[in-house]
């Protein structure tokens, strides 16, 4: 997902996309632990998206204030 579709997207589906980015992360990490994960790079994807996520929301943030 692109920085441009982040951003057209609203506060409330950028917080539910964050929450379940995070849920898929976590069961990589846990697959990843047990040595069955067959993407490793798919981590590092999700982390990096998080991170736009994140970063979307503090630029709305911002513009508020």
């Amino acid at each position: 997902m692109k920085v441009n579709d982040i951003r057209n997207l609203t506060t409330d589906e950028i917080v539910k996309k964050i929450e379940e980015t995070k849920e898929e992360l976590f069961n990589l990490r846990f697959q990843q632990a047990t040595g069955n994960l067959e993407k490793p790079s798919r981590i590092k994807d999700l982390r990096k998206l998080i991170a736009r996520l994140k970063t979307v929301l503090h630029e709305r943030e911002l513009k508020e204030i």
